[in-house]
């Protein structure tokens, strides 16, 4: 089998390019640096600069499948030009690989696209699952409604779709993690707004292994992919300062101070969505890090 990956050398991306090198899958990918292109047995990169809609179309040769992971980080400040880069990072370069494909010769069964919880309108009260079609009115809401269409266009080509609604990514080697446990580090810890927001939140090993899990089952649709215990803001302060030996003593930190230092981006850590995992679950995949704890302890 041959995947092809964009966003390869993100955090996720290169997490499941290695767990498809391990299982003998070949892999290709596109990067918009050329300077990262290599061209080795197995793993080969290609240039595309979907800014100007050009891509190496030899990318798409013996493809099997494709892992859509491609899109500019939302850890940054939103001003309006860097909104229009978030949001085109992920639709343009979808429309990109479809217009490519409708217009070549391709042997590509299965399309699996990233997506996100933000969609879900902010809740401290509401357990969502894939089936709810109630639609955050934020930005984040907007670029992943816009998202998910786009990856469904790949429908018209007879290609199964599956989209992947993540959570709060936890990681050793980047991600929130990394920026949330820096105050910490300086007994500085303290939690957002309320802190009773919910956090879905995922071990980086668990996203991977489920979306090895979707291809490798030829799973169709929406997929939470979440842990199975969701903690408020204030669990998840208090449980990384634990992990590092910490204390959490320090007030809250206000809403009104997150949305004057990050402007719109405050949402991402003020807002709440309690999102179930039973989905995923029940097509027979298996979580390694269940519990917030254990992941805090692998991770930090």
């Amino acid at each position: 089998m041959r995947i092809l990956i964009t966003g390869a050398t993100g955090l996720v991306g290169s997490r499941i390019a290695k767990k498809c090198l391990a299982k003998g899958f070949e892999v290709n990918y596109l990067t918009t640096s050329k300077d990262k292109i290599e061209n080795k047995a197995g793993f080969k990169g290609f240039y595309w600069d979907p800014s100007n809609y050009e891509i190496d179309p030899h990318c798409l040769d013996g493809v099997d499948a494709i892992f859509h992971l491609a899109g500019a980080s939302i850890a940054k400040r939103w001003t309006s030009s860097y909104k229009k880069e978030i949001l085109a990072s992920r639709v343009v370069t979808a429309n990109l690989l479809f217009n490519t494909l409708k217009s070549t010769n391709h042997s590509i069964s299965q399309f699996i696209s990233a997506s996100a919880v933000g969609i879900y309108p902010s809740s401290y009260l509401n357990l969502y699952n894939e089936e709810d079609e109630k639609r955050d009115d934020s930005f984040l809401g907007e670029v992943v409604e816009k998202w998910e269409l786009a990856a469904d266009k790949f429908k018209e080509l007879n290609i199964k779709v599956a989209k992947v609604r993540t959570g709060l990514v936890l990681a050793e080697d980047g991600g929130a993690l990394q920026k949330m446990k820096e105050p910490a580090d300086f007994n500085l810890g303290a939690a957002f707004g309320s802190g009773k927001q919910w956090q879905s939140w995922i071990h980086i090993e668990d996203l991977a292994n489920l979306y090895m899990h979707i291809l490798e089952t030829g799973l169709e649709g929406i997929y939470n992919g979440v842990a199975p215990n969701p903690v408020t803001n204030n669990e998840l302060m208090e449980g990384i300062a634990k992990q590092l030996d910490k204390n959490v003593w320090l007030p809250n930190v206000p809403a009104i101070a997150l949305k004057v230092a990050l402007g719109d981006m405050s949402t991402v850590v003020l807002s709440s969505q309690l999102v179930s995992s039973d989905k995923i679950e029940n097509t027979g995949f298996s979580f390694k890090y269940k519990n917030l704890t254990k992941a805090l302890e692998n991770l930090l």
